[in-house]
């Protein structure tokens, strides 16, 4: 059941930072995907590292540390793909 979240958390996050970053990003939607369960990754790491892993209630650093990192690697993820895809006009 576990993959099944990461997949799920994966593509909100995925979706929000497409909707953060500004333009349009021409990676589809399978990728984004996979970037923002990259991004949740990391995010966890960092908010380990800080030591904000566990809180009472709801985790708010933690999901901000994700939704951060999530930006990030769609970002880049982007730049990488239109780089190798080369960029589309429509």
């Amino acid at each position: 059941m576990g993959w099944l979240w990461a997949i799920i958390v994966g593509f909100v996050l995925g979706l929000i930072a497409k909707a953060v970053l500004p333009g349009k990003q021409h990676s589809p939607l399978w990728l984004i995907t996979i970037f923002g369960i990259i991004g949740a990754v990391i995010g966890n790491a960092l908010a380990s590292a800080f030591g904000i892993d566990e809180t009472a209630g709801i985790d708010w650093g933690r999901h901000a540390l994700q939704l951060g990192a999530a930006v990030l690697v769609v970002f880049l993820g982007e730049m990488a793909y239109t780089s190798v895809r080369g960029k589309r006009t429509a």
